[in-house]
């Protein structure tokens, strides 16, 4: 991500902090840890903002490819059936194309459906990662 354009950020100048209290010290620490943990999210949505788009984009892409694909195939489907019609009845040249997708879509499922059955929904190793976080807050180890 290119940088916006105007002058770079400038570092604070230093401080004396002889004088200061370790109570002010920790607390000037933990107001800048804020600040920058504040910024470094401001920088996260903004980078995830601009990825989501180009994520959308290339989605939209493949959506519009998979479309030209049906019709690539709708149309050879068509000109199967025609092709078939010179030697044969049309009604038989059409039955042997739905055959066809038939078998296909058959295969298809049946090889989706075993895909299915293998996912687990179940995230094995985050809940076993979890089930130890209250031992290694106590200090022990499992």
């Amino acid at each position: 991500m290119t940088q916006p354009p105007g002058p770079a950020p400038q570092a604070p100048p230093p401080v004396d902090v002889a004088d200061s209290s370790v109570g002010e010290l920790l607390s000037n620490v933990m107001k800048d840890v804020s600040t920058l943990l504040r910024q470094e999210v401001e920088l996260a949505k903004a980078e995830t903002k601009a990825e989501a788009a180009k994520a959308a984009k290339g989605a939209g892409m493949f959506g519009g490819a998979g479309f030209a694909g049906y019709m690539v195939v709708l149309f050879l489907s068509v000109a199967l059936w025609q092709g078939l019609e010179n030697v044969m009845d049309g009604g038989w040249a059409a039955l042997i194309v739905a055959a066809v997708w038939a078998i296909a879509g058959a295969v298809l499922f049946v090889t989706g459906r075993s895909e299915f059955r293998r996912v687990n929904p179940k995230p094995e190793r985050t809940v076993e990662t979890l089930q130890r976080v209250p031992d290694a807050l106590k200090g022990e180890r499992s």
